[in-house]
């Protein structure tokens, strides 16, 4: 067995996104969904934005410290952010957000970073994973065409690479395609077989 040395912990995924949700699964490791509490994903304004990500993925595990002592928890936290120009895009709040997102995304490249955590009562490894993705100069009827029909607003960037956006708008990709879904199960398999 692969991750024999897991067997006294239980698997916490501290995400509601079903991409996440999905991508760990084909791990093919038991795990449980649980969700705390809502964190507010602030960060100082003098941390470099390449930590960002890792920063906000150790707040997210910070609800679940009280439980560690009790549970056999083995927590994992993860944030994405879009980078662009210097500029991190979260989620977009509606539909004009979205649009100019990707008018912004249009023609450039752009980083996707993830952080993640692995938290448990004894021991916290932490692992970060950046995705560079090169957008075509997208139409305006593209844009709205896509947003109208996704409604990416759960998506940071306003877009999520695996839907209808990603197969007519990338152009390249350097880097972890499932990094930029939302979690970068490879180096998470890594993570968890060394824990």
């Amino acid at each position: 067995m692969i991750f024999n040395n897991l067997t006294n912990y239980q698997l916490i995924l501290a995400s509601k996104s079903p991409r996440r949700q999905e991508l760990l699964s084909h791990l093919n490791l038991p795990f449980t969904v649980l969700i705390k509490e809502e964190v507010e994903e602030n960060y100082p304004s003098s941390l470099p934005i390449e930590e960002v990500p890792l920063f906000l993925a150790l707040l997210k595990a910070k609800p679940y410290h009280s439980d560690l002592s009790t549970h056999p928890y083995l927590v994992i936290t993860a944030d994405t952010i879009v980078v662009c120009d210097h500029t991190i895009l979260g989620k977009p709040n509606n539909r004009d957000e979205a649009i100019k997102m990707l008018q912004f995304l249009s023609g450039k490249t752009h980083q996707v970073i993830t952080g993640a955590a692995l938290t448990a009562h004894n021991k916290q490894v932490t692992l970060s994973c950046t995705t560079s993705v090169s957008f075509k100069h997208l139409t305006n009827d593209e844009i709205t065409y896509y947003v109208d029909t996704y409604k990416p607003y759960d998506k940071a960037g306003g877009y999520g690479i695996q839907e209808w956006i990603g197969m007519v708008a990338i152009e390249r990709i350097d880097g972890s395609y499932y990094n930029v879904v939302g979690l970068p199960v490879q180096k998470l398999h890594q993570a968890l077989i060394n824990f």
